[in-house]
């Protein structure tokens, strides 16, 4: 009994010493939990490279990606570049031609201003030089024939007048028109005969005698024509004016009016009148 007590007791004392399997089960809990970790580092690392390949793929289309970019914003640096330049180029363009058409718009309002200054001068009526028949300018009862003050007065002061007047206006015809009153003239004229002779300088004009007031106040208007005719060959002055001589014998009043019946003497309607105007183009009507 004490012997078998003794086995019981050895055998237990063998039991609580073997402690094997609980390490077998702690060395293989042990490589489960290794075998574990090393899984997850496995996983781990190829997520990791997965990750870092694709995160290389991304980063090698973002550069790509950013080289079209600034291949693209270089090109619109050169097109904005160029474009700027246009601008500048169409500014200076623009602000020259701005000048220049202000320039042209002052020379074209000084031209206007010219013009109408000159189409107001051509539309004003040119002056009528009028010599009174009276004083020392009076013609004797029934003459021609020039008074020495009258003569001298067409030589200097007339001259001066008519190439003033031309020369402002461009006019080239000289009219001297002769005014008489109405008183009759009962004369034997013979101007029908030797009027063109006088005209042509072959005769003077005294030789000429009145048949009517239209036949003196001829004579005495080409006798003021004959006087400057002379000026003109003698001197250089007056060149390119043409005179022409009228009468107007009793018909007209000083007032431009046709003149009623009046025979009695009236130094105010003997007159001379120097009349200016172009030589325009004659039309004839058939």
């Amino acid at each position: 009994m004490g012997k078998k007590k003794r086995n019981l007791g050895s055998y237990e004392a063998i039991e609580n010493l073997n402690v094997w399997p609980s390490f077998t089960d702690l060395m293989a809990n042990a490589f489960m939990i290794i075998s574990l970790f090393l899984l997850l580092a496995l996983f781990k690392s190829l997520f990791l490279k997965y990750a870092a390949e694709e995160t290389e793929q991304n980063l090698s289309d973002t550069e790509r990606q950013v080289r079209l970019l600034q291949r693209e914003l270089a090109t619109l640096e050169n097109e904005l570049g160029e474009s700027t330049s246009n601008v500048r180029r169409l500014k200076k363009t623009s602000a020259d031609l701005q000048r220049i058409l202000l320039s042209s718009n002052e020379r074209s309002r000084s031209r206007i201003d010219i013009l109408q200054s000159e189409i107001k001068r051509l539309k004003s009526a040119p002056p009528v030089v009028v010599i009174q028949d009276s004083g020392e300018y009076q013609f004797d009862s029934g003459s021609a024939s020039l008074p020495r003050e009258l003569k001298s007065y067409i030589t200097e002061d007339l001259v001066d007048r008519i190439e003033r007047i031309s020369q402002q206006r461009n006019l080239y015809v000289v009219e001297i028109i002769g005014h008489t009153d109405g008183q009759v003239n009962f004369g034997n004229g013979n101007l029908d005969r030797q009027l063109e002779d006088v005209a042509q300088g072959k005769q003077p004009v005294d030789t000429l005698k009145p048949g009517s007031n239209a036949d003196l106040g001829l004579m005495r208007a080409l006798e003021v024509v004959k006087q400057l005719q002379t000026v003109q060959e003698q001197t250089e002055r007056l060149q390119g004016v043409r005179f022409r001589a009228y009468s107007a014998a009793q018909l007209e009043l000083p007032s431009g009016e046709f003149a009623t019946v009046n025979r009695q003497p009236n130094a105010s309607r003997r007159r001379i009148e120097i009349r200016f105007s172009p030589l325009g183009k004659a039309e004839t009507v058939r």
